[in-house]
Formats: structure tokens, C-alpha cells, sequence
């Protein structure tokens, strides 16, 4: 057979995407100009109308990074020294920088190996009497199995706070991200299912305390200008990023829809070239609860480090989440945790790759993806 011609495939093109609504964005920006106000304001306080209801909560709260809706979130909820945070220690270093910021502690539990998201079997066993909240991050954009987290929080009166930094229209049980737990936080990074031009943030709830209490710590802990009830933070979303945003997720749904159908593509063609058969790759699993929007698509490679190499030198691009786990991380060596810890973590971080799943990719450009990963283990058989 002839071999395709090499082709240019990033992990990620949002200069397609651009092209596409750029008349749009471009105005939008130009409303912003014009009319010179660019903390929070109007706009913000209009995405922050439109994106509660889509995550079927009565509040939203708009601020400078998915980083620190985390940090608001933990603060929110007076996470402080002496108390525990429950985590996973496969997530991005938000997940848990937040935590050790606060002065508090990050108890880790593994994943499952199926979902990549934690474990919940195994939070019983993590939870002591300075437990204050459990934080399970919906991975890649499939929600943590909330039903069991939920229960158990309720059981030990912990507080339940959702990292859904890449999950923004995930559901589970037909319930939406972001209306799972007592706060949720989302990040509107560039490449996130919604992303702008640059850092963002949202949190969601259904607790109107917690929205004035967010709303006030991301504002230096001023309800009035210069008198301050708390010490908070100053994490304001933009009114520019927010215009930007406001356009995009008009378009949110339709784009998350193709990333499922490319994900769906994906999965054919894996198991058409006998590369799931043979072992070499494991295709990313969906909970049979859930509404996955593959903000990654994220397999399983055997020799992945290789196989990345391999995709790499014929054009296709791909990323590592996460060559380390956070408990391995140098900055908590002082947790004191040592390898095999949390075995599926480090699993996973050996193995996982994702690959473009973006929402203008090409029948014809999966075609060559899943091509160029059969050559690879036809050349390097194990």
C-alpha cells in the first residue's frame, strides 16, 4: 500500500477556530474598547448570567484562572492549617498547589485505571476527623463518580468541591459539572472546551453564601471600596476575556458534539487496525453515567515515550498528562510519599497520551494519526 504523504496535525489548532468566528470576537473586543471598562462590569456580569444556568446552578462567579477558582473555592469553604484536603495525585499542580497554599494538607487517593478520575473505593479509608473537603477533579473532561463521593461526604459532613477546570458541559447522571458538589471551578485556559484569549476562570454553586462569599474574596474582601471584611485575593476576570468568552460559548455545545464524534471516529479506527486487539493501545474508557466532552483524548501506549517520538517526526502532535504525579512532585517531597504509593497514578503517567481530538480535526486527519500510530508498533513490535 502507498504510504500517505506526511501531513501537519497539532495537538491542538485554535487558529481554525479563530477563522471561523473571528468577525465576532474582533466586535466583541471592540464593544470592550469602547466602552472602557475592562474589570469585571457588564460583561463579566453577563457570562456569569449565561454560564449558571448551562451548569444548572443560580450562581456563577467569574475570576482570573481556573488556579484560582480552586485557591476561592478551598477559601470559600475555610480550608486553613491543621485541616485535609482528599485529592488525586493525577491532575495539573493547581489541583494541589492550591491546597498546600492554604497551609493545609493534600491526602491523595488513587485513580481508577479505567476513568483516569479518583478512585471513589478508596476515599473511606482516607477520611480523618481534619478531613475538610474532598476535591475530585473531573479528568479530561469526564465527571469523578459523584454519586459515591457525595455519599460519603454527606455521611462525614465534608464539604465537596468539584475541580471541573476541564470538564465545562460533562455530566453525570444527566446532572451537568458544575452542580455536583458545594462549589466548582472552571478554567477558561485557551485550550479548554471554552477557552479565551488568555487566563480566566469561573466558579459555579447553588449556595448563594457561598457566591457572596466567593465574590468578596476575589475582590481583596471588600464589599465597599478600601474597607475589607476578609483578607481575599485580587482574581478578577476581565471584562476583554469575558466578551471573548461570551461569544465562544455560543458555540460551546456544537464543538463539544464534535469532539465526541471524533472521539467515536477514533474509536473505529483504533479497533479497524488491530491496534486494541494486539494490546499496544488502550482506548480512553466512558463511564456508562457520564456525558464525556474529551476537552483530551487521552489512550494508553505501550513504549508511549517512543510512540510520541514516532507521531512527532511524521507531523502529529501529542502531549504527556502527566509525566509526573503530583505526590512524586519535588516541591512535596516533604509529604514524605515514596514510589508505588499510588500505583495507577504512576501508571498513568507512563502510559498516558493524548492525542488531537479538537473539534476541526479531519476524518482524513484521525485517518493519518491512527495510520502513524499502527507503523510505529509495526516497526517496533513488543
Amino acid at each position: 500500500m502507498q504510504e500517505k504523504l506526511q501531513m501537519r496535525i497539532p495537538i491542538l489548532d485554535l487558529s481554525v477556530q479563530y477563522q471561523q468566528i473571528s468577525a465576532e470576537i474582533d466586535a466583541a473586543i471592540q464593544r470592550v474598547l469602547n466602552s472602557q471598562q475592562f474589570i469585571l462590569g457588564p460583561e463579566v456580569k453577563e457570562l456569569e448570567d449565561e454560564i449558571a444556568p448551562y451548569c444548572q446552578c443560580s450562581e456563577a462567579v467569574g475570576c482570573a484562572s481556573g488556579s484560582d477558582a480552586i485557591l476561592l473555592a478551598l477559601m470559600a469553604c475555610e480550608v486553613g492549617p491543621g485541616d485535609e484536603v482528599i485529592t488525586t495525585p493525577f491532575s495539573f499542580f493547581a489541583t494541589v498547589g492550591s491546597i498546600v497554599r492554604l497551609g493545609a494538607r493534600a491526602v491523595f487517593v488513587d485513580i481508577d485505571p479505567a476513568t483516569f478520575n479518583i478512585d471513589p473505593s478508596l476515599l473511606e479509608h482516607a477520611i480523618t476527623s481534619r478531613t475538610k473537603v474532598i476535591m475530585p477533579v473531573h479528568l479530561f473532561g469526564q465527571c469523578a463518580e459523584m454519586d459515591a463521593i457525595n455519599e460519603l461526604a454527606s455521611t462525614h459532613k465534608i464539604s465537596v468541591v468539584e475541580d471541573a477546570a476541564q470538564a465545562i458541559g460533562a455530566e453525570y447522571g444527566g446532572r451537568r459539572a458544575g452542580s455536583l458538589g458545594a462549589i466548582a471551578c472552571f478554567s477558561f485556559y485557551p485550550s479548554k472546551n471554552l477557552g479565551g484569549a488568555g487566563d480566566g476562570g469561573l466558579l459555579t454553586t447553588n449556595d448563594p453564601q457561598h457566591a457572596e462569599m466567593l465574590r468578596l474574596l476575589r475582590g481583596h474582601g471588600a464589599r465597599k471600596k478600601y474597607f475589607h471584611d476578609r483578607v481575599g485575593i485580587n482574581s478578577r476576570l476581565d471584562s476583554l476575556q469575558a466578551a471573548i468568552l461570551r461569544v465562544k460559548f455560543r458555540y460551546l455545545d456544537q464543538w463539544s458534539a464534535a469532539r465526541r464524534a471524533n472521539a467515536q471516529r477514533y474509536g473505529k479506527l483504533f479497533q479497524d487496525s488491530e491496534l486494541i486487539s494486539s494490546s499496544a493501545i488502550t482506548l480512553p474508557s466512558q463511564s456508562p453515567s457520564s456525558h464525556h466532552v474529551y476537552n483530551q483524548f487521552v489512550i494508553r501506549a505501550r513504549d508511549r515515550d517512543k510512540l510520541k517520538a514516532h507521531l512527532a517526526e511524521r507531523g502529529v502532535g501529542s502531549e504527556v498528562y502527566y509525566p509526573l504525579p503530583l505526590h512524586m512532585q519535588e516541591c512535596f517531597k516533604d509529604m514524605g510519599h515514596q514510589v508505588g504509593d499510588f500505583p495507577e497514578s504512576e501508571r498513568a503517567s507512563k502510559e498516558a497520551l493524548a492525542i488531537p481530538v479538537y473539534p476541526e480535526l479531519t476524518a482524513a486527519a484521525q485517518e493519518y494519526v491512527v495510520e502513524t500510530i499502527a507503523s510505529f508498533y509495526r516497526q517496533h513490535s513488543v
